[in-house]
């Protein structure tokens, strides 16, 4: 979990549209804390300019050229995971939020959004923690629930509660560690067995299931 930072949150934004561009980038550089470092179009080059700034937050669409914000998502995680990802589209239907939960984004919002709930988003994802506007969350909720009626999940031990309130709150393993009083080692286990459980592809995804079963606060803070 970062600590807030004297320089500002370095942001990547990648949208095919110009106009939707400038506008998010514009409201974006408003606040003092933030200042966006490179713009993308298309996917290919939201990967380039990714490798080539490192910055602390990618703002990604879904649907763009050349590779989707899904892919890029997927990229990111796999080449860069100190990166904070946050999609930000139009689209609320289910199959996309959990593609790009799957994916491994630490935060799904939608541009209906105000500006103020995209900058706190921001700053949410830039601090470790998740960042998932309310509709979205009961549309993904709506989605963990139908999936359970065939996929039965068994319980979290208490220790294994314990480990995902603090995901949830965006510690690190180290932490959750510290925390516990365990080892990395142990948290990364107790880890593998909530994703097993929870049938889970990412942190983002385990937290939001254990939510929609009334086994987390949906305030993740």
């Amino acid at each position: 979990m970062k600590t807030p930072a004297s320089s500002p949150i370095r942001i990547l934004l990648a949208d095919d549209h110009a106009v939707v561009r400038a506008g998010i980038r514009q409201f974006l550089e408003q606040a003092e804390d933030m200042s966006v470092i490179a713009e993308a179009d298309d996917g290919d080059a939201a990967k380039i300019l990714v490798a080539e700034h490192l910055p602390d937050v990618a703002v990604l669409d879904i649907q763009m050229p050349k590779a989707t914000g899904i892919e890029v998502t997927r990229w990111i995680r796999k080449e860069y995971k100190n990166i904070g990802i946050l999609v930000l589209t139009a689209y609320d239907e289910a199959p996309y939020i959990m593609a790009v939960l799957k994916a491994g984004a630490n935060g799904y919002v939608l541009k209906t959004a105000s500006p103020q709930e995209i900058i706190q988003a921001v700053r949410n994802v830039y601090a470790g923690n998740t960042a998932i506007s309310s509709k979205i969350m009961q549309k993904m909720m709506a989605q963990v629930n139908t999936n359970q009626e065939t996929e039965p999940i068994e319980k979290l031990t208490e220790r294994e509660i314990d480990v995902l309130k603090l995901v949830g709150k965006g510690f690190t393993n180290k932490a959750i560690g510290v925390q516990l009083g365990i080892s990395d080692r142990t948290v990364q286990g107790h880890l593998a067995h909530i994703f097993n459980k929870l049938q889970a592809a990412s942190r983002t995804e385990a937290v939001m299931r254990a939510v929609s079963l009334g086994w987390l606060s949906p305030d993740l803070g």
